[in-house]
């Protein structure tokens, strides 16, 4: 099984993107992973948020297969302590048999067409992190996860 993480637009925090790569970097140890960053649209200024939805949704579903596991990273998601989510992970890793599919949409949120798409959808917090730092909060949460399914000693509860 592979994992990826689709994010729209690229990372360009420096300080953001090191720690992306850190735990991009990490990650590899437990499971194939790919970090995809679409990239951002160019001229919207005259598109509607819908519209910029709708274009950057046929990008997204362009880079997932019909096979894959996609679940979206939404603030109307399902919340999970960090021991839950190692759970669900370990869960989809053993009974999915799918290619396990992440994506952060664009600043607006996704389009209707991926929310059909989508196998199901997860919340960080009900706080709301920009979209640039909530690809590495998510990776440092893969992370640590497989820590927890490995029993290593990363994580403290």
């Amino acid at each position: 099984m592979k994992i990826s993480l689709i994010t729209v637009g690229k990372t360009d925090i420096a300080w953001v993107r090191q720690g992306l790569d850190m735990y991009v970097s990490r990650l590899k140890h437990y499971a194939p992973f790919e970090l995809v960053e679409i990239p951002e649209l160019k001229n919207v200024s005259a598109l509607a948020r819908d519209q910029i939805k709708i274009r950057e949704g046929a990008l997204i579903l362009k880079s997932v297969k019909p096979s894959d596991d996609l679940i979206l990273l939404d603030e109307h998601g399902r919340e999970f302590r960090s021991m839950e989510f190692a759970g669900y992970l370990e869960d989809k890793m053993i009974n999915s048999g799918r290619d396990l599919v992440f994506v952060i949409g664009g600043a607006y949120g996704f389009s209707p067409d991926v929310y059909s798409r989508a196998n199901g959808k997860i919340s960080l917090s009900k706080m709301t992190f920009s979209h640039q730092i909530v690809r590495t909060i998510f990776a440092e949460q893969l992370y640590r996860a497989f820590t927890i399914i490995k029993g290593e000693p990363y994580h403290h509860e």
